[in-house]
């Protein structure tokens, strides 16, 4: 692990201050940067693998005092970024009116790590590219822009089908970000002009001709919060993977209905473990909308979610999967008892 300064912020403004102050004594030279600590449950993962150099760490911790509130109300729900992932999962009304938040969340991480990662640190986690962690491979776009992307001609099994591009095939690995997604959940972010609030659909970028840059974040900013409008009980979140104990998503769906006398006045897809970020699957919504549901009607949203999906060498199986994991997961929400 490099050197690099520590700055403990003990309200949201020093702590802005302190990463844009940091941010713009970078040394490009070095691709040293400034990094929040929360949790540090990747952070200080990639620190160890030399991945991410940071030249100045701020621990954001204080600032749980006002930042880790869970509030659910009649007309939506508002999460702050410092509650901790176990927290949320635990809380009654989030099991009740959004049980795909609850369920993305408890299938995450072990719970050790639940208990010390945050909201909006998990939504900013990196890939899990073999590619991009192991610093002995030198062509890695994410890491090194304009080196190449190892991936494409590599071991690629856990790698996206969707969204990528000739530069990155890198998958998003969260889980809950898959949940926020599909309900269309707003993120609030902190920064030197104040707050600002941004569709959760907006705050991560496809890889294009720049997969270094992750986030629509600017120098500085931290998110502060999450929202979500309505209630959704009936939503389930189904994940894929290689084993039943902690591991991340071979393919998964969250998934959440408004059906009223048998009829789907609203649907939200959105699919995880398959693309370079958190991906909204509209087009295997309106499939649903105002349609019965059946076995047939299953299939045909699931064949939608993955139209334009691309298969690699290793990876081509994910697209079979992962239309099967829709169509479970459909199947599993039309049939909640609510």
């Amino acid at each position: 692990m490099r050197p690099f300064s520590y700055q403990k912020a003990t309200d949201s403004d020093m702590a802005v201050q302190a990463l844009s102050a940091a941010a713009a004594a970078n040394n490009p030279l070095t691709k040293a940067t400034a990094q929040p600590l929360a949790g540090g449950t990747t952070l200080i993962d990639l620190m160890k693998l030399d991945v991410m150099r940071p030249a100045a760490i701020v621990d954001i911790n204080p600032l749980a005092r006002g930042w880790s509130a869970i509030e659910p109300g009649s007309d939506g729900l508002r999460l702050g970024a410092l509650a901790k992932m176990s927290d949320v999962a635990a809380h009654a009304e989030i099991q009740r009116h959004y049980p795909v938040i609850a369920n993305s969340l408890k299938l995450a991480a072990s719970a050790q790590l639940r208990n010390m990662a945050t909201l909006g640190g998990n939504v900013m986690q990196r890939t899990r590219c073999s590619y991009f962690r192991d610093v002995s491979y030198e062509n890695c776009n994410k890491r090194n822009p304009g080196s190449g992307c190892a991936a494409m001609d590599g071991v690629n099994r856990m790698h996206a089908v969707l969204g990528t591009s000739d530069q990155c095939i890198a998958t998003y690995p969260g889980d809950f970000a898959q949940a926020l997604i599909a309900l269309d959940a707003m993120v609030e972010i902190t920064g030197r002009s104040g707050t600002r609030n941004l569709p959760f659909a907006d705050l991560h970028k496809a890889p294009g001709r720049t997969p270094d840059i992750e986030t629509t974040l600017r120098p500085g900013e931290l998110i502060s919060a999450f929202s979500v409008p309505g209630r959704w009980p009936r939503s389930v979140y189904l994940k894929a993977r290689d084993r039943q104990s902690y591991e991340f998503a071979l393919s998964s769906a969250a998934v959440a209905l408004d059906v009223q006398d048998g009829t789907i006045r609203d649907a939200r897809v959105a699919l995880g473990g398959v693309a370079t970020v958190p991906w909204r699957a509209r087009e295997a919504e309106a499939l649903l909308k105002g349609q019965k549901f059946d076995d047939g009607l299953a299939q045909r949203v699931a064949d939608a979610a993955f139209a334009d999906a691309r298969g690699r060498q290793h990876n081509s199986f994910k697209i079979a999967l992962g239309k099967r994991v829709v169509a479970r997961a459909l199947q599993q929400a039309v049939t909640m008892e609510i």
